[in-house]
């Protein structure tokens, strides 16, 4: 038995380390909180959400022909989507181009049918690209035996794509706003100060189709899309059709960015091209809402991407940085800046490029001052520059925050006041949202700051990789946000699509992709519920049919894809022999 000590006085509490951190060292207890002392006896957030992905074979013949069945039924989907956009789009009120005619003016004349058209494209493309990453990334428990190659993607993405470009806008109408935001500023007047309604007039074409909310609000935009918009406003003056179709093509060439950078910076992270490219560039919520919904975040994110994958191209070469070197650093830079001056938020990439900068020269003090003063330069110069080549001037740092009148379900701060205020109201005690929201939002803008503070700090000392850093710091950006907008999802997604390959990140990344993706209207408004109720119905019956006539010719079944004691098959698919087999060779630097 264990004996009593002789002596029966209480024995003194010690403080707690944090304690004695705090009153010895207190700097060390700010260290800690940075996470610059790496002495967490926690696994770090990379070992938790990072492996490098193995390489792997080719298809094989089977396989090759369920990724055609699987193409061909995405590309039905997108078909219907693109009909059924005919009458359940977000079309515009005047210059309709299809109103009256007898053929395509027929799904404007039974709504409810060309709902049901939309719902069903809507369902299965969101099943095809499912099916699709059981030759992307295979089970999220295991992996992928055998996995699609770039081209074979690349072909299915382009087959997708292509009917949502002719389409009519879906999902939003703030293309809307784009236009008549772009003919303010063709007409000269400000669109930093002045709305719509106010320069254009409230029967004008172009303010007729602006939501109401958006009447008398200035533009929320950098000055080098509006800049780009007015060159189209200059074009196409209140044409209304030609002018989406050009605003559709600029975003058409942020996802070609996209299409660009992201396998490349995946390459760069030790994760397979293939995997990262089905779960970014192929993800429903791109396809709805940037090709189909025409977002300038497409052009925001493909700038953004394109100039980390040169700027990293060139931190992370053995080679001294000079010459060419840096010529790819200050592009790189220089395309970050520029996607900042379309939307404000890009402009975190630059810090995390140059942290990665300062660990290469060495992560010190002085490295970190030297590599903001390199980079800080260049967006100062890129952006006085475009501010004042275009003639819009400063005026859009004012407007940042005009999007803010907008509550959104899909922000925490703002779902947490919305949540207050209607438990306020059930109990009797009235409405405090307006109240509750001036303290989480500003409390949740706190907690941004303090996680991509914590991830540049990480960076620094080399516990993570630049691109993963960043996709978590614009994950928290977004999710504490005042105002979440569906396709905001991508902004955390795309990055981190090219780093993080545990199921922790990749089953919430495909579920929520995939829940948002179909519940949102095509015509960016509401319908009336009975009328979703049909569609509904509708849908369901017609995916379920569709899922039993191709039983077994999709990979529908667990297990369908890769026999557990199939042998190993020499891919036969001549289309595979071009760029990009799947494979992966990781880069040297941090993970």
């Amino acid at each position: 038995m264990p004996q009593t000590p002789e002596n029966t006085e209480p024995t003194p509490v010690k403080p707690s380390l944090t304690a004695r951190v705090s009153l010895r060292h207190p700097t060390e207890l700010v260290r800690r909180i940075l996470g610059i002392d790496g002495r967490s006896p926690r696994p770090s957030v990379a070992a938790a959400l990072h492996g490098d992905e193995a390489e792997t074979a080719g298809l094989d013949r089977q396989e090759t022909a369920q990724l055609r069945g699987i193409r061909r039924f995405g590309a039905t989907g997108a078909i219907l989507m693109a009909v059924g956009a005919l009458g359940a789009g977000a079309q515009p009120v005047l210059q309709n181009p299809v109103q009256g005619l007898r053929v395509l003016g027929l799904p404007s004349r039974i709504p409810s049918s060309a709902l049901t058209l939309t719902m069903t494209g809507t369902v299965m493309i969101v099943l095809a690209w499912l099916l699709l990453g059981r030759f992307a990334i295979g089970t999220l428990q295991a992996g992928a035996v055998r996995r699609l190659n770039r081209s074979q993607l690349d072909r299915t993405l382009l087959l997708w794509i292509i009917p949502l470009s002719v389409a009519p806008p879906m999902f939003s109408k703030d293309v809307y706003s784009y236009l008549a935001q772009s003919e303010i500023a063709a007409r000269g007047m400000d669109p930093y100060e002045i709305g719509p309604a106010g320069a254009l007039g409230l029967d004008h074409v172009l303010t007729r189709t602006v939501p109401t909310i958006w009447h008398d609000t200035p533009a929320p935009y950098g000055p080098l899309f509006l800049w780009m918009g007015r060159g189209i406003s200059s074009l196409t003056g209140d044409n209304i059709v030609a002018g989406i179709f050009l605003h559709r093509l600029l975003a058409l060439a942020g996802v070609a960015l996209i299409v660009w950078a992201l396998p490349r910076l995946a390459r760069r992270c030790g994760v397979a091209e293939v995997s990262a490219h089905w779960l970014g560039a192929a993800n429903p919520l791109l396809l709805f809402h940037l090709v189909a919904g025409v977002h300038n975040e497409a052009l925001m994110l493909g700038l953004m991407l394109a100039g980390i994958e040169l700027a990293l191209r060139s931190i992370e070469r053995a080679d001294p940085i000079r010459g060419h070197s840096l010529l790819l650093l200050l592009s790189g830079a220089t395309l970050v800046a520029l996607s900042s001056t379309i939307k404000i938020p890009s402009l975190l990439a630059l810090g995390f490029v140059g942290m990665a900068l300062a660990r290469r020269w060495g992560g010190s003090v002085k490295a970190v001052l030297a590599a903001a003063a390199l980079l800080g330069g260049v967006a100062l110069v890129v952006t006085v520059f475009v501010s004042t080549a275009s003639g819009l001037g400063m005026g859009w740092i004012h407007t940042l925050g005009t999007a803010n009148a907008v509550r959104s379900w899909m922000s925490i701060p703002t779902l947490l006041g919305l949540g207050t205020g209607l438990a306020g109201v059930l109990l009797g005690l009235g409405d405090h949202t307006t109240a509750v929201l001036s303290l989480t939002r500003p409390i949740a803008a706190v907690a941004a700051a303090f996680i991509t503070m914590r991830m540049l700090v990480a960076v620094l000392v080399g516990r993570i990789h630049a691109v993963g850093a960043l996709g978590l710091s614009l994950g928290a950006v977004v999710l504490l946000f005042p105002v979440v907008q569906p396709w905001y999802l991508l902004w955390a997604v795309l990055p981190l699509a090219a780093w993080a390959t545990a199921p922790a990140f990749r089953i919430p990344a495909i579920v929520f992709s995939s829940i948002v993706s179909v519940i949102l209207m095509p015509n960016g408004g509401e319908y009336p519920p009975f009328v979703i109720v049909q569609a509904a119905i509708a849908t369901i019956f017609t995916a379920g049919t569709l899922i039993v006539i191709t039983r077994n010719s999709l990979p529908w079944r667990v297990g369908s894809v890769y026999p557990m004691n199939a042998p190993e098959v020499t891919p036969v698919d001549t289309e595979a022999q071009t760029q990009g087999s799947g494979q992966v060779t990781p880069r040297p630097g941090i993970r």
